[in-house]
């Protein structure tokens, strides 16, 4: 099963726009297999924060970039819950990771 295919068995399934937008922000990676899929969204999540951030997106014109980027990590957790034994070390990687987008920017 690839990313994509991962993501179509997501139950509810996301409103077609923010979909789509999902789908963008994580690229050719859509097509990897589903064994990466917590690294394939939280790289996708991550990147897509560090445009908003750039661009100081707080208008309602970004609220579905940001509604994206939620999107990606709470899949990459989802998927990362298949592990429990690695869960704790996952958020805090995670949690390092998003906070260094947030540095970068001040």
């Amino acid at each position: 099963m690839t990313v994509s295919g991962w993501l179509d068995t997501r139950h509810p399934a996301p409103p077609v726009a923010l979909r789509a937008r999902i789908d963008s922000a994580i690229g050719p990676a859509l097509h990897e297999e589903a064994t990466d899929v917590v690294e394939v969204c939280l790289v996708a999540g991550e990147r897509l924060m560090r445009l908003l951030l750039r661009d100081n997106a707080t208008s309602r014109e970004s609220a579905l970039d940001l509604l994206a980027a939620d999107a990606l990590v709470t899949y990459a957790f989802e998927a990362a819950s298949d592990q429990p034994a690695d869960l704790a070390a996952r958020a805090s990687e995670a949690m390092t990771r998003i906070a260094a987008q947030i540095q970068v920017r001040t």
